[in-house]
């Protein structure tokens, strides 16, 4: 079994926390979690690969334990994550990599791969994210992203995660205690809330174009494979039917059993990934 490694780095100005997996000398596998979410939620996926990767998984800005913003107007868009995953690069002396992106940071992803990174990011994972999403899962998430909850106990934030993250699909007991430890942080009164700053949903509202990213996917040229939940309402049948003929032309695979997004953690979604990066 491979050990985790909680690191710090400094990128943009910011301290931004990783959870480094495998030895720094194979090749480099990105992971970068959604928009509530933490690096931590890769556990499985970024232990079971990395026997073959140097696999980092990054908290974004205002999430887990990397740094909350400067000015959240400015710093929660795609294009400060972009410059941190730069950093983040840089500090490791990494030059080609491949990156598994889901939700937010398969667009992340996809805005690097067609601008920055490009040429930079050889294999691109996108998990059930496009470049058009529809107005009801976008409302959905903001909706409870921009009111976090907060309980006594993290027994009863573990029951909010199961039931809010219900479209997660089949996952074991395990994998939800770890995210209801990664996700949970004390308020100054003591109680239970999530571990980010709730004004990271004002990406909705201050960068609406970092969700409408048509011209950036049309860009990429790295191989790429989509990924969808099968009752996701966030990758839409059809938008992800537009993005195989658009773009780098991934090949879709939808994942029975789940909706947004599919965590990317059990034996078979994790080959289906390794068999991926391997080609």
């Amino acid at each position: 079994m491979t050990t985790p490694r909680s690191t710090y780095i400094e990128a943009e100005g910011f301290e931004v926390h990783v959870t480094e997996w495998g030895d720094p000398r194979n090749p480099a596998l990105v992971m970068w979690h959604g928009l509530a979410r933490t690096g931590r939620d890769f556990d499985e996926a970024a232990e079971a690969l990395s026997d073959t990767y140097f696999v980092l998984c990054p908290d974004t800005l205002g999430r887990g334990l990397s740094s909350w913003a400067r000015d959240f107007r400015a710093d929660y868009s795609y294009a400060t994550f972009g410059r941190v995953a730069e950093g983040l690069l840089a500090h490791h002396g990494i030059d080609r990599l491949r990156w598994v992106g889901t939700s937010m940071g398969g667009l992340i992803g996809v805005t690097l791969a067609a601008a920055a990174l490009k040429g930079r990011i050889t294999h691109l994972v996108i998990n059930d994210i496009g470049p058009d999403i529809p107005a009801a899962g976008a409302e959905r998430i903001a909706s409870y992203v921009g009111t976090p909850p907060v309980y006594d106990t993290v027994a009863e934030l573990e029951a909010w995660l199961r039931a809010n993250y219900a479209p997660f699909g089949d996952n074991t007991d395990a994998f939800w205690r770890r995210m209801a430890d990664t996700s949970a942080r004390r308020t100054d009164d003591g109680r239970v809330t999530v571990h980010y700053d709730p004004n990271i949903v004002s990406q909705f509202t201050h960068h609406k174009a970092d969700l409408d990213v048509w011209d950036a996917y049309d860009a990429v040229e790295a191989k790429t494979l989509l990924i969808r939940g099968e009752t996701s309402d966030v990758l839409a049948a059809p938008v992800a039917a537009e993005m195989t003929r658009r773009g780098p032309r991934p090949a879709l695979h939808v994942i029975p059993g789940c909706g947004h997004a599919p965590t990317l953690a059990n034996d078979a979604q994790i080959a289906l990934v390794r068999e991926f990066l391997a080609g």
